[in-house]
């Protein structure tokens, strides 16, 4: 089962809600393209910085290397390297993207499959729309759960062979 982050674009306007549509949904974990071909995927997510980004430690860690002569092995090693954290950390990046352009993250959800957490979430979020509480207030994140009520202070705990608090010899 895989888990996915819920974001939620920008309104342009104050009384406007955002379209169901443009909702994006972040798998988290490994990303196999953003491992293999990590600028084509940066480009094809808009994650322009990033890119700028990726291009400018690349170059800064392989130019030494070739000015000093390490051999193609090592070059290609340290580019294996590279990659790896690439495909470990896109879909963090991704969501640093996304935060940045102003996208708000609303929820956390799981499924088999992208389908099946889309489904789970606008099940969820319509259930919270169509309850007469809703207009109270703003709903609460998906799988976040309610604030416990505080509880009442516990007598400390006594450790080793004394005897109980308060109690006399």
């Amino acid at each position: 089962m895989s888990v996915y982050t819920v974001h939620q674009p920008p309104a342009w306007s104050a009384g406007r809600s955002p379209d169901a549509e443009r909702f994006v949904f972040v798998r988290d974990g490994f990303s196999f393209w953003a491992f293999l071909l990590a600028p084509l995927w940066m480009l094809w997510h808009r994650m322009w910085l990033v890119l700028a980004g990726y291009i400018v430690v690349v170059a800064a860690l392989e130019a030494p290397m070739v000015v000093f002569g390490l051999s193609r092995a090592a070059i290609s090693v340290v580019g294996l390297f590279i990659a790896l954290l690439v495909g470990l950390e896109a879909s963090t990046l991704r969501r640093l993207s996304l935060r940045r352009c102003g996208w708000s993250n609303v929820g956390i959800v799981s499924g088999d499959d992208l389908e099946d957490a889309e489904r789970r979430f606008f099940e969820a979020w319509l259930r919270r729309s169509s309850t007469p509480s809703a207009a109270a207030g703003p709903p609460p994140l998906p799988g976040v759960a309610p604030p416990s009520p505080p509880r009442a202070p516990q007598p400390p705990e006594v450790i080793g062979l004394f005897p109980q608090p308060g109690a006399s010899p």
